[in-house]
């Protein structure tokens, strides 16, 4: 079975992203692994602070991505698979994707305009040691163009 890998966010890349990935499941009988990434916190010396703000920003990646997986569930039909981790992003990608080999590709989408998302501009440098495609969505493209084209 095809597995999409979709980092979730707050961003319309990630929505872009989402929709061709999902629409590209229901084509071949895949499924979609949602990721959704929590940015580790700078050391502070009030670490109860710092424990709030990290749960925080957990318990948001983790509400982001159950919506996600609400909609994707709506649309097609299937759960996707869930993860939430906290870390780098670029590691916690690599790292996913190493513990991952039914991953079929990673599926990111650039913003409409000016510079590539971090992610995009590291991946897209690095695709030579990927263990899967990486498949860069434009994030111009209307929903008729993302459903056509997946």
């Amino acid at each position: 079975m095809r597995v999409y890998l979709v980092i979730v966010d707050e961003t319309e890349e990630a929505h872009v992203a989402l929709r061709f990935a999902s629409r590209r499941a229901a084509k071949t009988g895949g499924m979609v692994h949602l990721l959704a990434l929590v940015p580790k916190q700078a050391f502070s010396a009030f670490g109860g602070v710092q424990a709030t703000i990290e749960e925080e920003a957990r318990d948001r990646a983790e509400v982001l991505a159950n919506s996600a997986a609400g909609e994707l569930a709506y649309e097609s039909g299937k759960m996707p698979q869930i993860a939430v981790r906290v870390g780098d992003s670029k590691t916690v990608v690599s790292d996913y994707l190493k513990e991952h080999p039914e991953v079929a590709a990673l599926v990111l989408s650039a913003a409409p305009e000016g510079p590539p998302g971090p992610l995009v501009s590291h991946f897209s440098s690095h695709v030579g040691s990927l263990s899967c495609p990486l498949f860069i969505i434009p994030g111009g493209l209307s929903h008729e163009e993302i459903d056509r084209l997946s």
